[in-house]
């Protein structure tokens, strides 16, 4: 008997299976859904999130805010229904992501700021979950130094479980789900912390709504 096949043989004895024995049918899912109080969730996720943040009562003092932290800078925005709502991708500072993707690529690469809207938060994490689509170019939240992210106060869910119970398919709605807990870090070399090793330095959120 080849080595591989003596190997498998082994491993199927030991778990009491055949070799033509079909697999047993994966169990289901045991999603965990914490019972917690919406601003319980705002509380907890402001606590964990691992950057700067902004609780905006209103769309106007969301928009100004924005406003504040791009004046004298050059930030792109992705057209997001949200941030259009809000009047961000109007600030005069605010350049929108669009034409081609080399196009896209040199703005974000130019810009100090990029802004985008997020599809859900996790307050037990503290982390965003961003989905790639036609209005979010991953390049926005990746190339420019700093990400400022514009979430409505009502998707934060509690955590991953309730994530994957509001959606369970991400592949299905989505090329791409990103979970941002915070600016990429690492000690590799010489145990010295280093930031925004692949993607920007700094995140920024803004939380609409009441």
């Amino acid at each position: 008997m080849p080595e591989r096949e003596h190997i498998l043989h082994k491993i199927r004895t030991a778990l009491g299976r055949s070799a033509d024995q079909p697999p047993a049918l994966a169990p289901e899912p045991r999603l965990r859904l914490p019972v917690m109080a919406p601003e319980e969730r705002v509380a907890m996720l402001l606590a964990r999130f691992a950057g700067k943040s902004c609780r905006a009562a209103s769309r106007a003092e969301a928009r100004d805010y924005v406003a504040e932290q791009v004046a004298g800078k050059r930030a792109i925005a992705s057209p997001a229904a949200l941030l259009e709502e809000l009047g961000i991708l109007s600030l005069p500072e605010v350049q929108v992501a669009g034409g081609g993707p080399d196009q896209v690529r040199q703005a974000c690469a130019a810009a100090d700021i990029g802004i985008t809207t997020a599809e859900y938060a996790m307050a037990d994490t503290g982390a965003l979950v961003v989905l790639a689509s036609t209005q979010e170019a991953r390049l926005v939240s990746l190339l420019p130094p700093v990400h400022l992210t514009v979430l409505p106060v009502d998707r934060v869910l509690t955590g991953l479980d309730e994530l994957f119970t509001v959606l369970p398919d991400p592949g299905a709605v989505s090329s791409s789900m990103v979970l941002i807990g915070g600016p990429s870090r690492t000690a590799d070399i010489e145990q010295i912390l280093t930031l925004g090793v692949h993607g920007p330095r700094e995140i920024q959120l803004v939380l609409v709504g009441s």
